[in-house]
């Protein structure tokens, strides 16, 4: 069956997630995975939104955490001071969704600036939630689009602490949380070494040799002494993203939906 990169990416992401988690959602990538997992797999799992809705069930992708979807079609929402309080800082929350404009080895992200800080070439969303869905969720995925302008040696601005600028900061610092855990992108699953904190491939998607992911990544890629290879999409996976992503578009426009 015929898939696009993008959707090998979102399939693969969410796979990862189960009935059990209780899941921090970031909008665009990371919102489409999660989605998916509760359209498929796994039905009961909680989706959490910034904006302060609990165990939401959008029929259409969010185009932000405002989205009325959201809301509409949560079980309650609660005011954002609650989520990251009790929620969030309170240790309920298993599972951080993320995405960003910037990565690097050890899984910072950067969704601040691309360029200096003080005079920037692109200045982003900045940084929302994220840098307490970072630190305080049980643990994090990562779903990106895999490029050298993603996939950086050093973040232009390190909005959102992985395992810090060496692989040790999130431990010296004291977070008990586990950090990132698993990165996801449109070639490859990535995983922490066990020591070095750093991200190694671990999986490569079909199609895809190791010579094209070590060219679209900054720093000198480092792979899994055992390399798998991922599960192509099935029919049903495929059938129900493309309807979210049809049903979106109808909802928001082309724009609204990821390519």
């Amino acid at each position: 069956m015929n898939y696009s990169a993008s959707e090998m990416m979102t399939v693969a992401a969410a796979r990862v997630l189960t009935n059990e988690d209780v899941c921090f959602v970031g909008i665009g990538l990371p919102s489409a995975a999660c989605n998916l997992a509760r359209l498929t797999h796994a039905p009961r799992i909680t989706l959490i939104y910034e904006s302060g809705t609990l165990a939401t069930r959008p029929d259409v992708l969010p185009l932000s955490i405002g989205d009325g979807e959201l809301c509409a079609t949560a079980l309650t929402t609660v005011a954002v001071p609650e989520i990251f309080r009790y929620w969030l800082q309170g240790g309920r929350i298993t599972v951080g969704f993320l995405g960003g404009a910037q990565i690097d080895r050890f899984g910072n992200l950067n969704t601040t600036v691309i360029g200096k800080y003080t005079n920037p070439k692109v200045r982003l969303p900045g940084a929302g939630g994220a840098p307490e869905i970072a630190s305080s969720c049980g643990q994090v995925y990562i779903v990106m689009r895999h490029g050298l302008r993603s996939f950086v040696k050093e973040l232009d601005f390190l909005t959102s602490l992985g395992h810090g600028r060496t692989g040790t900061e999130r431990q010296s610092l004291g977070i008990k949380t586990k950090g990132p855990a698993l990165l996801v992108t449109d070639l490859c699953i990535m995983a922490p070494d066990s020591s070095s904190r750093e991200f190694v491939v671990i999986s490569l998607h079909p199609g895809i040799t190791r010579d094209q992911i070590s060219a679209n990544t900054g720093w000198d890629l480092k792979f899994a002494e055992t390399v798998t290879e991922t599960s192509a999409p099935d029919s049903g996976e495929l059938a129900i993203l493309r309807d979210l992503n049809a049903r979106t578009e109808r909802a928001h426009g082309r724009a609204s939906v990821e390519a």
